[in-house]
């Protein structure tokens, strides 16, 4: 990926379900990429290497104008998610302002604010309170990033293609609570990938840039879980449930009586309000929304009915 104008972009995270498609929306710019494994993707300049190896950031960081460090630890041990999430970030950030990185984007999560209900909050319009290793430690994370001057992002819940966890946890849910959780009623936080994607190369390239500082980055409107049940039903992936509108602690109590992958609290991240108010960013980096997740699902479909095995529909 060379151009012989705009910036010069280095990543992390460019293999990763976001990173990916932040790759595919970079076509045209000069990016170096950081992989433990280098890939056989044509486009970037590869530097092989992780987060704990000082010369492969020193050599992902030489020359770039921008800094997307969009790699990150999404499950695992405490020991885990610090390695990449806390030590990880500060090592990159750390190369980034030896460097002289004019411009960093850091991908974070509306996840660091823990359990719910949220519903439509501004930033930090409730205190951060990550129930897992993964939101404690990408909160964390965020002090690095901010105190090298970043622009962070929380996106809430993404979907799209490689999207290994929405969806399947909805297929999960109808099964084990086959009823119209709290009504349907519940606004999400959603942000189709590719439309996150082309937010995080427009913080990155947009003049004049969007100032350093926490944002939301889910789609501006929210999502009713009800909606996106019908949505799902309606292209085949899975069947919306039937049955009457029924209590958030009656549906505790049927996920329980029906155990499975998905837990309480992962249940309640789609079953009750998880809004975060997203107009801000969208418009500091002059980038249009577009149609919502919703609309981009039926793009989506193939890849979700392969993922769910052909369950549904």
């Amino acid at each position: 990926m060379t151009s012989n104008t705009g910036p010069r972009i280095a990543m992390t995270g460019a293999t990763g379900f976001i990173g990916s498609a932040v790759l595919d929306a970079l076509r045209g710019f000069e990016v170096r990429a950081l992989a433990r494994a280098v890939p056989d993707v044509s486009g970037p300049s590869w530097v092989a290497g992780d987060l704990a190896d000082g010369e492969a950031l020193a050599e992902l960081c030489d020359g770039a104008d921008v800094l997307l460090h969009l790699a990150s630890r999404i499950s695992g041990t405490a020991e885990e998610c610090e390695e990449v999430n806390v030590r990880g970030t500060a090592a990159v950030m750390a190369a980034a302002r030896r460097a002289g990185v004019a411009r960093i984007v850091h991908l974070s999560t509306a996840a660091v604010y823990g359990r719910g209900p949220h519903a439509g909050i501004e930033v930090d319009g409730v205190p951060a309170a990550p129930v897992s290793e993964a939101g404690r430690t990408r909160l964390l994370g965020e002090r690095a990033a901010l105190a090298a001057g970043a622009v962070v992002l929380r996106p809430g819940v993404v979907t799209g293609p490689g999207d290994r966890w929405v969806v399947p946890a909805v297929a999960e849910l109808v099964r084990r609570v086959p009823v119209r959780w709290a009504g349907g009623e519940a606004r999400l936080s959603v942000v189709d990938r590719a439309d996150l994607a082309r937010l995080v190369v427009a913080v990155a390239t947009t003049e004049p840039a969007v100032p350093p500082g926490v944002h939301h980055a889910s789609h501006p409107q929210p999502v009713r879980a009800g909606d996106l049940l019908d949505a799902l039903d309606a292209l085949g992936l899975v069947p919306a449930p039937a049955g009457p509108a029924v209590p958030w602690e009656e549906c505790r109590r049927l996920l329980a009586a029906a155990p499975g992958r998905v837990s309480e609290r992962q249940f309640a991240m789609i079953a009750l309000d998880h809004w975060y108010r997203s107009d801000a960013i969208w418009s500091l980096a002059a980038c249009p929304p577009g149609p919502g997740p919703l609309a981009r699902l039926a793009a989506a479909a193939g890849w979700y009915r392969a993922a769910l095995g052909g369950a549904a529909g």
